[in-house]
């Protein structure tokens, strides 16, 4: 047994014993409480719907909480009692007491309360002659409450009354009655009689009643009529004040651009600046008055809208220009007329800000790192809200395992990015109404690489695209055109020559490239939504090389079309990625992705260029096996080759991964990869490269493994251990190597078991 295994199996037995012993530590007299169980209808042979979920609900609103356990183990509690009392205010025992739970104790239980809340839930689930009685049982120091729930037959809906019509507020709400949530024959539901008003008030918010509230609805239910039915009628309390019951209109629109709490009596003393509807007071011209146009969606004289007041804040804050936003509005003569002025109050950001970034890395092709970057970000660089992202980065890595062991990677970036927050269309004038500011960004880097005594490989890439949302879900970005210069130098040709002739798959990746294209994006996510029990994402993305720019460029002597005598790469490249992300409770969530890619090269192209083809392996792909190290198909790299980066023009993954909570922000993972990648055309240096779809399944390699995560929201590290199970590159009959596992031997663990520490989850 491992040194390190006796002191943790040491801790375990002791929390394990700890737990199971719970009742030790108490006091005379004193009983630990279990949990409660509710028993639903016991002298009835019929269930009621959904039994089992209702069950579960009313249990888990008792009050208080048992002591949390898992298997059985209260390991809190055992921590708590393993710490004994202190003696001291301070030390290791006073902290290990409070990473515990003190035991709760049956004394703590609160029947009467407890069978009020369970009648009250039953009774707001259509169950009106609900009652519910509550119990405890001791037994050897340990205590439970057992509570009965006569629930009664569940009530449903006979007739649904709107308030006549009496008045616009009245007109309104009938004329939308047919989105009410109320339906005749459906259960009571108290929550869905919530909703209800707040639809209601939603309807009257968008025809300018801004002071109404949804407690100004009451919902009367009569449940008198027999046959378990009942029938609704919405009215308006009588109580509501005149404020809310009329419809109130924009008359001054002021903003205040430049505002902070130490200027606002000088502010409202300028004379402002007329733009349009907008009354603006900024004496130092800090925006364009026409930003405000993008920005703001209300007009003099119209109603009131919630949705105008939604899309204008939503701007304001997603702008980026801004560190505080506020609208506030006034009534005019204490609510004496039915108008009211708008007040928008901005505190922009900081004009210029630097940060810095140290970064290390550790990867799975046994490369070791790190990186420093600085980033000098300028706001609203043309009064216009624009920003300017300046980066400067460098980097080194060094392999510290493998046949080329020491050898060294040195790395130098440097991009600029320039943001607008509009679309800038030649001819056109786009007028987007969504809540959700368009972007066009326009981009400028260049990287060097430098591979000490091997190479040098200079890249340059410019790009002009835009970046917009259609709502919370939708997402694209699209780039009209990109273009991208990489170019690779030698110390000799002498170098050059030993290079090419060691790994002749090389020459295309260092050859000179020249690639113009066009780029689409599309991305929907419902992941922000917790209350979904089922979360999913989907990217998709298309990109071009060489198309247009194919039918004008000249040919080169070789007949190959180029562009400053290099020739033009030219492709289509198509990328997918589904994800799916299903809670099966609280702590536990099942995550699985299928990432699909497809490149198809023509003209002066047999494949992909390497820095647009598809790679296997890595932290967040195939985990069992070295980033870039896999494929193309069966074939398999030497071991002793220098660079190992093996890409494809197709590619298929499949990862499941089973998340779970550990304790407090530490997560556990089980996960298993699938996937390889392919050539579209046979390579004959690479033999097996080729894709043909009835050998795909013979041909994926399988890995599996367990990881840690501390999430701690803001966020994630992670580390996971991968080994493989299939290794396509084996003959066929002999690619699985479940047969082969051996933890204990040293030799298999140093050539198997892959590490990966990595920022965020993999997917």
């Amino acid at each position: 047994m491992r040194p390190l295994t006796r002191p943790f199996l040491f801790i375990m037995a002791c929390l394990v014993w700890a737990g199971c012993s719970s009742t030790k530590s108490l006091k005379p007299g004193q009983v630990l409480y279990t949990g409660a169980d509710v028993i639903i209808n016991p002298d009835s042979s019929k269930k009621i719907d959904d039994q089992k979920q209702v069950k579960t609900d009313l249990e888990s609103k008792t009050r208080p909480r048992p002591n949390k356990s898992i298997l059985g183990i209260k390991y809190k509690l055992g921590i708590y009692n393993l710490a004994g009392e202190p003696k001291k205010p301070k030390g290791f025992k006073n902290w290990l007491r409070k990473q515990g739970e003190p035991p709760v104790l049956l004394s703590e239980v609160k029947l009467k309360y407890n069978n009020d809340v369970l009648s009250s839930y039953l009774i707001s689930e259509g169950y009106l002659q609900a009652e519910v009685t509550g119990d405890t049982v001791v037994k050897d120091k340990k205590g439970k409450a057992i509570y009965t729930a006569i629930t009664g037959d569940r009530y449903k809906i006979n007739k649904i009354n709107f308030p006549p019509d009496t008045g616009v507020l009245t007109r309104i709400i009938n004329e939308n009655k047919g989105k009410s949530l109320l339906k005749v024959g459906d259960f009571y539901d108290l929550d869905v009689y919530k909703n209800e008003r707040i639809r209601i008030d939603n309807d009257l918010k968008e025809r300018g009643y801004f002071y109404f509230s949804p407690d100004y609805l009451i919902m009367q239910v009569d449940s008198t009529i027999g046959k378990n039915l009942v029938n609704v009628s919405v009215a308006v309390k009588n109580i509501a004040p005149d404020a809310g019951l009329k419809p109130y209109t924009i008359k001054n629109i002021n903003i205040y651009p430049n505002y902070s709490l130490r200027r606002d009596s000088n502010l409202r003393k300028l004379k402002p600046i007329q733009y349009k509807d907008f009354n603006i007071y900024d004496d130092k011209n800090t925006f364009k008055p026409r930003l405000f146009d993008r920005l703001v969606f209300f007009q003099k004289g119209e109603l009131y809208n919630r949705k105008d007041h939604n899309q204008s804040l939503n701007r304001m804050v997603n702008v980026g220009a801004f560190q505080d936003v506020r609208a506030e509005f006034l009534p005019l003569d204490s609510f004496k007329n039915d108008q009211m002025d708008l007040n928008i109050y901005l505190t922009p950001l900081k004009k210029n800000s630097l940060t810095f970034s140290v970064t290390g890395t550790s990867k799975s092709n046994n490369f070791v790192g790190s990186e420093v970057k600085v980033t000098q970000t300028t706001r609203n660089l043309f009064r216009g809200a624009e920003q300017l992202d300046v980066s400067v980065s460098g980097g080194f890595e060094t392999q510290t395992r493998g046949t080329s062991l020491g050898r060294n990677q040195i790395s130098l970036t440097a991009e600029g990015k320039l943001t607008f927050p509009r679309l800038i269309v030649p001819f056109y004038k786009p007028n987007s109404t969504t809540a959700f500011i368009p972007k066009t960004i326009t981009s400028l880097s260049y990287q060097m690489l430098n591979r000490g005594s091997e190479y040098t490989l200079h890249a340059l890439k410019g790009e002009f695209g835009y970046n917009f949302k259609e709502n919370i879900y939708k997402e694209h970005n699209l780039n009209p055109i990109s273009i991208s210069y990489v170019s690779t130098s030698f110390p000799d040709s002498t170098t050059q020559t030993r290079i090419f002739n060691e790994n002749p798959l090389l020459r295309s990746t260092l050859e000179n490239q020249f690639i113009i294209g066009s780029s689409y994006n599309f991305t929907y996510t419902n992941q922000m939504e917790d209350s979904r029990r089922n979360n999913s994402y989907f990217f998709g993305g298309i990109e071009t090389g060489g198309n247009v720019w194919g039918l004008f460029a000249p040919k080169n002597d070789e007949n190959q079309k180029s562009i400053f005598n290099i020739p033009l790469t030219q492709f289509v490249r198509l990328e997918a990625d589904f994800r799916n992300y299903y809670k099966i409770n609280k702590s536990l969530i099942w995550a699985n992705r299928l990432n699909l890619g497809y490149g198809y090269a023509y003209g002066n192209s047999t494949s992909l260029p390497f820095v647009r083809q598809f790679f296997a392996g890595g932290g967040n792909d195939l985990r069992a096996f070295p980033a870039r190290a896999l494929g193309p198909g069966t074939f398999k790299v030497a071991d002793s080759a220098v660079f190992a980066d093996q890409g494809g023009d197709i590619k298929l993954m499949l990862n499941s991964e089973l998340r779970f909570k550990i304790v407090s922000v530490l997560y556990g993972a089980l996960f298993a990869d699938a996937g390889n990648v392919w050539l579209r055309k046979e390579d004959p240096l690479r033999p097996g490269s080729e894709f043909k779809a009835k050998n795909v399944l013979n041909e994926l390699a399988v890995g599996t493994g367990a990881g840690l995560r501390v999430d701690a929201t803001i966020f994630v590290i992670r580390l996971d251990v991968a080994f493989p199970v299939r290794k396509p590159y084996l003959p066929e009959g002999q690619r699985w190597v479940f047969d082969s596992i051996a933890f204990g031997n040293k030799d298999w663990r140093r050539e198997n078991l892959i590490f990966n520490i990595g920022i965020g989850y993999p997917f």
